[in-house]
């Protein structure tokens, strides 16, 4: 057994070794974020853009720290005229934003989750509407 596996040690650095001399470039699976540094609702402050499935135009999202919840995010989601207010939280990769259309009841809830690779610059998820069919929705930070 000893023979057999030192024999599979053997060809895996052959192999390695002639993939690195073909020239050939394995991908290197890159960290979703510095090591030690976890996502939270700090990393998602600032101006944000929000493409909707099937709109060619995007929204502007922008959030700050909530006053009265720690921890927890508010802003305004705005396009052109049009601007709702909205409060956001984030637990560990699972985004959620409440969106209100008077500042009272709640119009739509965005439920997304944080995409790998992007240490929390990018969210996907569905946008959930009273009385309408689901809409699916990127958010990336604003350049």
């Amino acid at each position: 057994m000893k023979i057999i596996l030192n024999r599979l040690n053997g060809l895996s650095a052959a192999l390695l070794l002639v993939l690195a001399l073909s020239g050939c470039h394995l991908p290197l699976q890159t960290p979703d974020c510095p090591p030690g540094q976890s996502l939270s609702a700090d990393q998602l402050v600032g101006k944000w853009t929000v493409q909707m499935a099937g709109s060619a135009k995007p929204w502007t999202l922008n959030l700050s720290p909530h006053p009265e919840h720690l921890g927890s995010l508010r802003g305004e989601l705005r396009q052109g005229d049009q601007g709702y207010w909205v409060v956001a939280d984030l637990e560990g990769r699972e985004f959620t934003m409440e969106e209100s259309h008077d500042g009272q009841r709640i119009a739509a809830t965005w439920l997304g989750t944080a995409v790998h690779g992007h240490c929390g610059r990018w969210l996907e998820g569905e946008r959930l509407a009273t009385g309408q069919a689901a809409e699916g929705f990127a958010m990336r930070r604003a350049p």
